[in-house]
């Protein structure tokens, strides 16, 4: 494993006002910072940032000495109508321009949430199109796609959450994917995910994508009722020391602590994990 470099994750910090990520990153002593476009989340970028929110968010990256060149934008590509499928790539068109505006370099997109039991080959068609489409608008920028590896998640009545399998969760999906996608799209590598769509795949498709991550979120998810919740890690029981070790990926690793009701103190375990289990890590 090459030095480990870490950044702050912005899921966690979904309800809260924007500047608050700031502070919160900088007191902890981040340096490096992800944000999200879009989503109808208050801790977010509005679904169409205009020039003063965007000079806004810059004035923030300035004021606190912290870069945010990792971005989220919301989208699904799966979508079974065509004519809607069409709206979300007009969206996210638009909203990866706002994200370069912002500064940023890497682009985290989701494939989509549509079982992969589901997906026919007109949605596998033009979910690959609309990536190619992106890209090319990315290239002119020098930006970058990572696609999420993310299952389709249902809330369960007793409030865990059930991941299914997708186009970025089981093996042959992912290789496709690796085949067919243009070569500058990478992956971001959420492990935790994968672990929660196929928990007895203890190598959480490392080896399918490895040459192609180019971000990385760490977390893990423990069983809870009928399904699962996420939690920091060193949690539950990925060995997160050891898949580093086997990782190629020398970029920045983002601890994404997930609940919003005690974030700072979740991300404040994460780094103490790290401490134990690769402690030459540093702060991006």
């Amino acid at each position: 494993m090459s030095e480990l470099l870490v950044g702050c994750g912005e899921w966690g910090f979904r309800e809260l006002p924007m500047e608050q990520h700031f502070q919160v990153a900088r007191e902890l002593g981040f340096g490096v910072l992800e944000f999200g476009i879009g989503g109808g989340k208050p801790g977010r970028l509005s679904e169409a940032p205009d020039a003063a929110e965007i000079a806004g968010f810059l004035e923030l990256c300035d004021r606190y000495e912290v870069k945010a060149p990792f971005c989220c934008i919301e989208n699904d590509f799966t979508l079974g109508d065509a004519g809607d499928h069409l709206a979300e790539l007009g969206k996210v068109r638009a909203q990866a321009q706002a994200a370069v505006d912002c500064g940023a370099t890497h682009l985290r997109l989701f494939c989509g949430f549509t079982p992969l039991s589901v997906m026919d080959e007109p949605r596998w068609e033009r979910m690959l199109s609309a990536f190619s489409d992106v890209d090319e608008l990315c290239a002119r920028s020098g930006a970058v796609i990572s696609i999420e590896t993310h299952g389709a998640i249902t809330v369960l009545a007793d409030g865990s959450l059930a991941h299914e399998e997708t186009v970025t969760t089981e093996p042959v999906a992912l290789a496709r994917l690796v085949r067919e996608l243009p070569a500058r799209v990478g992956f971001n590598y959420d492990a935790g995910n994968i672990k929660a769509a196929r928990p007895h795949d203890e190598s959480y498709g490392l080896e399918v994508i490895r040459e192609r991550i180019n971000y990385c979120h760490m977390k893990d998810w423990t069983r809870e009722g009928e399904g699962w919740r996420a939690v920091a890690i060193g949690e539950d029981d990925m060995d997160w020391g050891t898949l580093l070790e086997e990782m190629d990926f020398a970029g920045v690793h983002l601890i994404e602590y997930e609940p919003t009701e005690d974030v700072v103190d979740g991300i404040g375990r994460s780094l103490a994990y790290l401490d134990r289990a690769a402690p030459a890590w540093r702060f991006a």
